[in-house]
């Protein structure tokens, strides 16, 4: 049983339904509306925070925990352009059992943030309308995101992009962002390579606890700590919640620090407990499923910055890719792009790159990286 959103077409009123997913045996699983629990908001058209339904990936940074596997695409919400970081998204409440002296307990998947204490009570009494203490949050967000089906193309590679380590250019400190490669043939020619704020990926499903769930958000603060986890070795799974199933995501702190007992972000539990200290993520099964070569080769490429005096240079160290579908291992070394005048001379990775007479240290590339990534 969960909470679901939707609009009365009538009022323009949005309403909270207990709904459950209803799975027969060569069926697709359909969602069922059971029960109208009340009103969460009014909707006006003519207001700046009118809400709209939309496909779109939504996320907060400093969060310890989050939702990037979803049953649907469609969010309800106010985007006030195509991305940004102001977007307006009602509560989405779940029943999350009772709290200590009895009273039913509700967790808001889109804030996360408990309901149900007397103050909540009392101020529903007053106003009719259901929302958490950080309904006021503002949250960054992708409409209509770039949507990657995994089976379409021969080669796919998705990376975390971070600034770069040393330019000729200034480098600004920026959140992190998603890098795609897509090639439709193997080996050949590539038909995306670019960033993307967020991306969707597009599966088969059968990574999680539950079939319904076909679809997964990479975000940038999930991808920044996937990919650091990866770097640091830090030991990673994805644990399915034990009440409601969903694919737990750790952030922040918690992503840093491996731990047993895990509070779900979709339920609002914390009665999942993993065999031995974790960092979960559900990009640790997609990454499983969808890395064909985990070997890492360095490229037997030396570079002298020195040789190209008067060029301009952007220096990244190279990072372990999320999604990698290649047969052909990934490179490990220093990446770096050259450019003479408005001309890109090199764009490759290197073993070893000679700069100001000293080769470059890889990791402290990739730590001046992280220290340049805000989340």
């Amino acid at each position: 049983m969960f909470i679901e959103r939707k609009i009365n077409s009538a009022t323009s009123a949005v309403e909270l339904w207990k709904c459950e997913w209803e799975n027969h045996k060569g069926q697709t699983a359909k969602k069922v509306f059971i029960e109208k629990i009340g009103e969460e908001q009014p909707l006006a058209p003519q207001s700046k925070q009118a809400m709209s339904q939309a496909s779109a990936i939504c996320w907060s940074y400093g969060r310890t925990l989050g939702n990037i596997a979803v049953f649907t695409p469609s969010m309800l919400g106010s985007f006030p352009a195509q991305f940004g970081d102001d977007a307006i998204l009602p509560c989405d409440f779940v029943s999350a059992g009772k709290f200590r002296h009895g009273a039913n307990r509700w967790w808001c998947r889109t804030h996360q943030s408990h309901w149900g204490t007397k103050a909540d009570c009392e101020s529903y009494e007053h106003s009719k309308i259901m929302t958490c203490a950080n309904r006021d949050q503002l949250m960054n967000y992708v409409v209509a995101p770039y949507a990657l089906d995994m089976s379409k193309y021969a080669e796919v590679g998705v990376w975390c992009s971070m600034p770069a380590a040393f330019s000729t250019q200034p480098v600004a400190d920026r959140p992190p962002k998603i890098h795609v490669h897509v090639r439709p043939e193997a080996g050949g020619k590539k038909a995306v390579d670019r960033d993307f704020n967020a991306i969707a990926i597009q599966y088969g499903g059968g990574l999680f606890g539950t079939e319904n769930i076909t679809q997964v958000n990479i975000t940038p603060p999930a991808a920044f700590e996937f990919v650091r986890a990866l770097e640091f070795g830090r030991k990673m799974s994805c644990i399915n919640c034990s009440h409601c199933g969903y694919p737990h995501l750790d952030l922040g702190d918690f992503a840093e620090r491996p731990h047993r007992k895990h509070f779900c972000a979709n339920c609002g539990r914390d009665s999942t407990w993993s065999s031995s200290p974790i960092v979960s993520t559900p990009l640790k099964p997609m990454h499983d499923q969808f890395v064909s070569a985990s070997k890492f080769v360095e490229p037997d490429r030396i570079l002298n910055l020195d040789e190209y005096l008067g060029c301009n240079y952007v220096i990244w160290a190279s990072t372990p890719a999320i999604l990698w579908t290649a047969e052909r291992p990934q490179e490990k070394g220093v990446h770096v792009h050259v450019h003479n005048g408005t001309q890109r001379i090199i764009d490759d990775t290197f073993s070893e790159v000679v700069l100001d007479g000293k080769p470059l240290s890889r990791s402290d590339l990739l730590n001046q990286m992280i220290s340049r990534t805000t989340i």
